[in-house]
């Protein structure tokens, strides 16, 4: 907990057990009492204040980047509050070996294994957008606040039109491909007057590989990365947010609702399945119901002041509900411990 929670007498509220898989969330008013209120919920895996951000990658990242190289697609999707420590765990602290971020990590194991590959030829490219108040833009655009439209290929899928897409050829050239996005990002924060914290990225790697077979005859195939900081949630009447803070907000907490609303169409097995409703869900459509392994972070905080906040991350989305989408779908719940923040440390629990 940060020191102005503790300052202002609020309580820790979150209990996690490792072993289970478990955090039990107990409501404020009634941690004193002999029969307090409380709410569990299970996960596939927990990270609490003393895991690591490796163990977090060994754990429940590396497979999934592993499938990417041989030809599959993934997703890695951090969403929870604002504060909570989403971007942290996706990017981490590069200068610090123990506190790198999974996209550090994820970029190292990459250009590891085609540096040791045979008989294979690599080519490896990054693409980077972000989607404010439904407005999609290219973060590797000279242009980056022009505004792009997302178009749909029968073969290829859903695309947003005219996105750049750089070669990289190390682990160098990938970090400095994400660096430019964000400090445009940063520079579109300033002339638009808007906060990161609401807008979604997505950092898109791409993996092509051509092999040659025992024939003589060459064979490809092509995995697609898809690594998605969800905006920050936050309550209307808590931050007291207003003007276009107001309407940041609203709109952020509209295109959850359309994620929560598809994940739940997916699992009733309905025909239509609403992607169309938000521009992110549109970008995910393959990640939700098509061929990709998915793994959703959710980063809470421990505090009786974000109680309300903790429930709803922990409850959005379904867990139960996509089990029964994908059986490759793995779901981690990822616990910043505020009192580390200091010390930029960030953990993982569920």
């Amino acid at each position: 907990m940060i020191k102005r929670e503790v300052e202002a007498g609020h309580g820790r509220v979150v209990n996690i057990n490792k072993d289970k898989g478990e955090i039990v969330v107990t409501k404020p008013e009634s941690e004193s009492s002999d029969n307090p209120v409380s709410r569990t919920f299970t996960f596939n895996t927990v990270y609490d204040e003393n895991s690591q951000q490796q163990e977090l990658y060994d754990e429940t990242i590396h497979d999934i980047v592993q499938s990417v190289i041989e030809g599959y697609n993934g997703t890695v999707i951090a969403y929870g509050q604002t504060g909570a420590g989403k971007t942290y765990t996706l990017q981490g602290i590069t200068d610090e070996s123990d506190n790198r971020g999974l996209m550090n990590r994820t970029f190292e194991h990459i250009f590891n294994y085609i540096s040791h590959a045979e008989n294979e030829h690599y080519i490896v490219h990054a693409s980077y957008l972000d989607i404010y108040m439904e407005e999609i833009t290219d973060l590797l655009s000279k242009d980056f606040k022009k505004k792009c439209d997302i178009k749909e290929n029968p073969e290829t899928g859903v695309y947003v039109k005219d996105q750049l897409s750089f070669v990289t050829k190390n682990v160098t050239e990938m970090e400095h491909a994400f660096r430019t996005g964000h400090e445009n990002r940063l520079k579109k924060d300033t002339y638009m007057g808007r906060a990161s914290a609401r807008a979604h990225s997505i950092f898109t790697i791409t993996i092509e590989c051509c092999k040659m077979d025992g024939d003589g005859e060459y064979h490809t195939r092509v995995g697609r990365l898809n690594l998605v900081d969800l905006a920050g949630s936050e309550r209307i009447n808590k931050s007291q947010a207003q003007g276009n803070v107001l309407k940041e907000t609203r709109c952020v907490y509209c295109s959850i609702t359309c994620l929560r609303n598809i994940i739940t169409a997916l699992s009733d097995g309905n025909n239509i399945i609403p992607y169309r409703d938000s521009k992110l869900t549109r970008l995910l459509q393959e990640s939700l119901g098509g061929n990709a392994k998915t793994v959703w972070i959710a980063n809470i905080g421990p505090s009786s002041y974000n109680h309300d906040e903790t429930v709803s991350t922990l409850s959005n989305p379904d867990h139960d509900v996509i089990e029964k989408i994908k059986l490759n779908t793995e779901f981690i719940v990822l616990f910043n411990l505020e009192n580390k923040i200091d010390t930029n440390k960030a953990f993982c629990c569920t």
